[in-house]
């Protein structure tokens, strides 16, 4: 017990609970004992204070008022009309201990622990008794100093309910806030000083106006006095949380008169905007609950619309009628009146940009503008918007006055990804379903670009396979052994597989660029690549080239769109997306830059990103003759290489060609910050390629090296991949020197292929010779 109230006891002594002998002894918050037993509650080294713990519960005082004349009352009526072993307490003291007159409790001597003084004491105030619609007025600097000098040296407990006398009238007051000198959290309790602060409080309905209430109490706009975002079940939203306390609650935790005096007014709207499942929505509902005003009223876009002329301004206009109503009422001593609106894109587009011939949508702002910020704007309303498109909305909305704190919430980083799996993770831990070998620092370094939501389906996923090993489709009614159910590392690997991120690198693609691996093709590919990784570390580290463009230029079929792919994937970056001709088939050109654009704008959200423009002449749909590209998908390229990411965010940027001359022609190349150019294999490089494939026996190496280059003036593949990107001088496809050598791999008699790539076999030289033959009269 001495370690719940923080100071030291003694051996308990059990008393008979009684009345307190007098109403006026009740206001006194004492508790009454005789004369014979007071000494035993007597605290060491301190004149004339005697405590004791009331049935492990409260702490009282035992002593002698100051007053002459009711110290000389006590003595010779209160103590002489209690008998040894009793204890008088007043209703509300037991009911604070839980016991009933008559009955006995335990009491025990109490020495507080050394500084155990009150710096700030936070109290509720209410009636004893309600009367109608009794109000009183109740000078704070007035009340405090008449507490301090009642109470003093009598030690309050956060929950405990006093009462007292004030100017003719009875009041009670409970204890809501303790914080003891020197420590920066609050406490149980504590012991009442000459220095302590004391703030007051009331609820609405009480009745009491609190004036000259001092600077450095707070309103009671929060239900909690604490925030614990985990228990929230808020992860990796730290920075963005405090933004918004700093710059939307910081003016409301204050009293109304302070921000008076500062002349401000409050935030009245906030707008969280970002990426969709990294929990805007989530974020805005929770704020909402710690809230102490209101119930929020949460408005999903579209439900506000109506088929109905009119009907939908009705609808915002409904939203704000009982903020209206309070406004009017309690002037600044109004609840607070949170909004909330989910998709608010949906309904409050740019004005002007929606030609449905109704106008409902620009109705819908400007009604809107006008309750946030009109002629009789409301004080008391806290707007909260959601969107994943900012740039959607109209920009009378986002000035100051209106939806003034714009708050990004991104993509969680590794320490918020750890964050979000902890709290998802927490319940199976508890329970002892997660397995010993789950690290959830590795799965939050390996979900780069994973979005809370889908972090979330990641552990559903995980848990799912955890769950199927426990059940068989051949019995479904098997009873399950619940302590067998453990979710272990391999289930949460498998299921990083199930859950893609929308804003991860598109590893499928790419690999499709490089089917079969690499292999090493000369000095002057390797240069290549390793400048092209090179520069993506520039983009990673560097502070003054957010934005680096690289271009790949060289015959067709020389192995750009396999390079590119390659830094792509080496550079480790979470977002790395390929633009390609072949997803744009058979789209308008206003299509195809939209598409472009969007995934430039996904490359914004991600700290660091990669994107490959592959075949930028197809893109750009060139021909030699007649109309020869498009203007429109060209100006959109253009504008997009040079500009430059948000604030936080880099990008690199890697187009590839075959017609470098052509995009010189049109100002292209000068668009990007370095090109290379991929040169063709000489007849060494060659020589190192079929040596890596070890597809022929050693003597054949040189004839076949040989005789590509009696027929092929130059091969070209930048850092060979073993889908050989190869490429002719005159032409041929390098899918079709693939084809030659898979041809010859099957033998005369066909059959072979698989012995020859498992090693057991080699190409034939003459019939590889024969293939050749074939392949080069198809040219």
């Amino acid at each position: 017990m001495a370690g719940r109230f923080f100071g030291s006891s003694s051996a308990s002594i059990s008393m008979t609970v009684t009345n307190t002998p007098s109403q006026e002894l009740a206001l006194t918050n004492l508790a009454f004992i005789s004369a014979s037993d007071l000494p035993k509650f007597a605290v060491p080294n301190h004149e004339n204070l005697f405590l004791a713990s009331i049935g492990d519960s409260y702490v009282f005082s035992f002593s002698y008022p100051s007053s002459p004349t009711l110290l000389q009352f006590i003595k010779n009526t209160a103590h002489e009309s209690i008998r040894g072993g009793h204890i008088a307490l007043n209703s509300i003291q037991r009911r604070c201990a839980k016991v009933s007159a008559g009955e006995s409790v335990d009491v025990t001597r109490f020495v507080p622990p050394e500084n155990f003084n009150l710096a700030v004491l936070t109290l509720e105030l209410d009636f004893i008794k309600r009367a109608g619609s009794r109000s009183e007025q109740i000078d704070a600097i007035v009340l405090a100093k008449q507490l301090r000098k009642r109470f003093s040296k009598q030690v309050m407990t956060a929950g405990q309910k006093v009462l007292f006398e004030h100017q003719g009238i009875n009041y009670s007051f409970t204890v809501s806030h303790v914080t003891v000198e020197g420590q920066e959290r609050s406490t149980d309790r504590g012991m009442i000083s000459d220095d302590t602060f004391i703030a007051f409080e009331a609820s609405r309905d009480s009745g009491i106006k609190i004036i000259n209430q001092r600077d450095g109490t707070t309103s009671n706009i929060f239900k909690q006095k604490e925030f614990n975002l985990e228990s929230l079940g808020i992860g990796g939203l730290g920075a963005e949380f405090a933004d918004i306390f700093r710059r939307a609650f910081a003016s409301r935790v204050f009293p109304p008169h302070v921000t008076s005096k500062l002349g401000i007014k409050h935030v009245k709207g906030m707008l969280l905007y970002g990426p969709p499942g990294t929990g805007k929505t989530l974020m805005a509902r929770q704020i909402g609950k710690i809230l102490n005003g209101k119930e929020p009223k949460i408005v999903n876009g579209p439900e506000v619309l109506s088929k109905f002329v009119g009907e939908t301004e009705k609808n915002v206009r409904d939203l704000f009628a009982d903020a209206e109503q309070d406004q009017r009422n309690l002037g600044d001593e109004s609840d607070l009146h949170v909004i909330i609106f989910d998709e608010i894109d949906a309904i409050c587009k740019s004005r002007g940009s929606t030609r449905d011939g109704t106008g409902v949508h620009d109705s819908i702002v400007n009604q809107l503008l006008t309750k946030i910020d009109g002629v009789e704007s409301l004080n008391n309303v806290l707007l909260i918007g959601m969107t994943n498109r900012k740039d959607m909305l109209d920009e009378a909305l986002l000035r100051p006055g209106r939806l003034e704190v714009q708050v990004e919430i991104s993509l969680p980083d590794e320490n918020g990804r750890m964050q979000i799996l902890q709290i998802h993770t927490n319940k199976m831990k508890e329970n002892s379903f997660l397995a010993h070998d789950v690290n959830l620092q590795e799965l939050a370094a390996r979900t780069k670009n994973y979005s809370g939501a889908e972090l979330e389906g990641v552990v559903k996923s995980a848990v799912s396979y955890a769950l199927n090993r426990q059940l068989s489709l051949d019995d479904l009614t098997k009873p399950v052994e619940e302590e067998n159910i453990k979710v272990t590392m391999d289930d949460f690997l498998n299921a990083l597989h199930e859950v893609i991120p929308a804003f991860g690198a598109s590893t499928d693609d790419l690999e499709r660029c490089r089917l079969h691996g690499m292999v090493e093709c000369g000095d002057r590919h390797k240069h290549i690549y390793q400048r092209a990784m090179l520069i993506a570390e520039q983009v990673k580290v560097s502070k003054g080239s957010p934005l680096v463009t690289c271009l790949l230029e060289g015959s067709r079929g020389s192995g750009k769109t396999a390079l590119a792919a390659t830094v792509g994937i080496d550079s480790d970056f979470a977002y790395v997306k390929i633009i390609s001709a072949e997803t744009m088939i058979g789209l308008h050109e206003s299509t195809k830059c939209a598409q472009i654009i969007k995934v430039f704008e996904d490359a914004y959200k991600s700290p660091l990103s990669v994107i490959v423009l592959d075949d930028l002449e197809r893109l750009l749909e060139y021909v030699p003759i007649g109309p020869r590209f498009s203007n429109l998908i060209s100006q959109t390229l253009l504008v997009l290489l040079k500009k430059l990411p948000p604030k936080g965010k880099k990008l690199m940027v890697i187009g590839t060609t075959s017609e470098v001359d052509f995009l010189d022609s049109i100002g292209f190349c000068d668009t990007f910050s370095i090109t290379y150019h991929l040169p063709t294999l000489n007849r060494n490089d060659a020589k190192k390629v079929l040596e890596q494939l070890n597809v022929f026996a050693d003597e054949d190496i040189d004839s076949a090296a040989e005789a590509l280059d009696n027929i092929v003036s130059s091969i070209g593949v930048g850092r060979l991949f073993v889908d050989i990107f190869i490429f002719f001088a005159n032409e041929m496809p390098i899918k079709k020197l693939y084809m030659l050598i898979e041809m010859a791999a099957q033998g005369s008699q066909g059959g072979s292929a698989e012995a020859v790539y498992s090693g057991k076999e080699k190409i034939n030289i003459s019939h590889f010779f024969d293939c050749l033959g074939d392949v080069t009269r198809l040219v």
